[in-house]
């Protein structure tokens, strides 16, 4: 059985510097020279999991294929990688404590003080070790969520500290920090790496390489001065220097030379081949579009960065595709209403309505569904923006004018979107969700069917509603057609509209599978018919 090598990324100085995609890009680099890894994300919030986040907190919940909800950075690991992840690759402090409280409760600490060193360091080093555990990687790399010096990350860097003195060259750690270039002065400034370094020092881990996240190029001066005072080799202190694309980390931390430092102390041997050509076609393809289209995202949370963090990546995968590029028009739909809604899609070749919960923006989300049914315009509605299709399509063709989901109207006449029987008896609110993988038995000769070419399919779901079959019949007998079906309780999964170029609407959340090197099915085509309705 393999022995896997643990290498760690912290942060310094200040959250958000991309330790995701300094964690993704160094996978992406071991896996190109032959090596089997796979990546952990420990956050140190208290919640169990970010599910019962909302994205002002946390950006968006990401899931994974065994339906655990978790960090969006878990999203930025399989796009890189192209390998699915699990609940073991995300780890938080309110899983350690309720893990090892429910063991204290269960008696298996009988005449001992429950302490945070060992019991919850140990329980953090038993998570960590897990995945290396399997036998199936060469290298497990975890991210630890947060900055070093902040409270809650202490257990878990001093699981580090721990790890390090056990397993000796079989661990590593990468220490991702910040150079301000400080205009006034025209300089670039070391000194908080220095004190980001200190703390880890004053914790007892000391950074084996040091990635400086930066918007200007380092000299060897600044390199050498950095490698001096934070007990480094000079070729162990990286440059990460602001990038056009989160696509192009890999190819400058190649360029730099970080996994062949990671290879270094590790002692691990390998050869000087590497082979990152489809990615480098990715990144020019990406950067030398021969069209491009404009694409209205509506939701309710346009405004946020990471909240759609999915969605906005799957459409850089199927521009790619397509050839072409795609500006993303985000529109409130809070402030959608009758008067406006030329103003905001007059110049758009496509709209795409959002996943969500809750009614706020709810009725901004129907008129902007109405304005691309009537228009001939292509529409894709993900999971809410699915159900959203379906009551414009009541209200406005079934003539149902109360037609709503119960989840925004219990009391509505016509509830064309339910509570799903499995869910009638569920309270709590973490982790209860139809969440995960399930498949999906397609209609021969439809636009969805034609995409996939293939009849069972599997996507991930994270939701409690669903279409109600009671109204099944009559949206097929008007238009409106269910073309993908969950064939064990027959669920509707996916609707289509007959008499429109394309307009498709899913239960399920498409963009957690779009990766790189497999862009989904689902947004290609979408992009696909935006072109060329755009063209005409």
């Amino acid at each position: 059985m393999k022995e896997a090598k643990y290498i760690f990324v912290t942060g310094g100085v200040t959250s958000s510097l991309g330790k995701g995609i300094i964690s993704a890009s160094l996978a992406k680099l071991l896996k190109s020279r032959g090596f089997s890894v796979t990546i952990q994300k420990l956050d140190p919030y208290i919640n169990v999991d970010p599910g019962t986040l909302n994205p002002y907190e946390h950006g968006e919940c990401y899931v994974t294929e065994d339906g655990a909800e978790t960090d969006l950075d878990l999203g930025h690991y399989e796009r890189f990688s192209n390998s699915p992840t699990s609940q073991a690759n995300n780890v938080t402090t309110g899983r350690i404590y309720q893990h090892v409280i429910n063991m204290e409760r269960r008696g298996e600490f009988l005449g001992t003080t429950v302490q945070v060193i060992p019991h919850i360091t140990d329980e953090i080093k038993r998570r960590i070790r897990l995945l290396g555990q399997t036998g199936q990687y060469d290298f497990v790399i975890t991210e630890i969520g947060g900055t070093v010096g902040d409270i809650e990350s202490f257990p878990f860097i001093e699981a580090i500290r721990q790890m390090r003195w056990e397993m000796g060259r079989n661990c590593a750690v990468v220490h991702l920090t910040l150079v301000p270039f400080l205009s006034a002065a025209g300089e670039l400034k070391t000194k908080p790496t220095q004190h980001s370094v200190k703390t880890m020092l004053e914790q007892g881990v000391q950074p084996d390489i040091i990635v400086c996240r930066t918007e200007h190029h380092l000299n060897e001066g600044i390199r050498n001065k950095i490698a001096q005072f934070c007990n480094v080799e000079p070729t162990s202190v990286i440059e990460s220097i602001d990038a056009d694309s989160i696509y192009d980390v890999p190819v400058l931390m190649l360029q730099e030379k970080l996994d062949i430092e990671v290879l270094r102390k590790t002692n691990t041997p390998y050869s000087d081949k590497i082979d990152i050509t489809n990615w480098k076609n990715f990144l020019s393809r990406l950067k030398n579009p021969k069209a491009g289209v404009t694409i209205a995202l509506v939701g309710k949370y346009v405004e946020l960065k990471d909240a759609y963090k999915s969605i906005h990546e799957s459409f850089i995968h199927a521009g790619v595709v397509n050839e072409c590029s795609v500006r993303i028009k985000h529109v409130h739909s809070e402030q959608i209403n009758k008067d406006n809604l030329n103003m905001h899609f007059h110049d758009v070749g496509g709209i795409l309505v959002a996943p969500g919960f809750g009614s706020r923006g709810i009725e901004g989300k129907i008129l902007a569904i109405e304005y691309a049914r009537t228009n001939k315009l292509p529409f894709l509605g993900i999971c809410l923006g699915m159900q959203c299709a379906v009551i414009e399509f009541a209200r406005n063709v079934l003539g149902y004018a109360d037609a709503h989901s119960t989840e925004m109207n219990p009391k509505t006449s016509a509830p064309v979107i339910d509570l799903m029987a499995s869910q009638r008896k569920v309270h709590d609110m973490g982790g209860t969700m139809r969440l995960g993988a399930y498949p999906c038995r397609l209609k021969p000769g439809t636009k969805v069917a034609a995409l996939y070419g293939e009849e069972l399919v599997s996507e991930r779901h994270r939701h409690r509603f669903e279409f109600n079959n009671t109204y099944r019949k009559q949206f097929e007998d008007n238009g409106m057609i269910p073309v993908g079906i969950y064939p064990e309780d027959d669920l509707v999964e996916i609707v289509e509209l007959k008499e429109h170029p394309w307009f498709v609407g899913v239960q399920f959340h498409p963009e957690y599978k779009s990766t790189v090197a497999r862009p989904h099915p689902l947004f290609a085509g979408f992009v696909a018919a935006v072109l060329v309705h755009s063209s005409r």
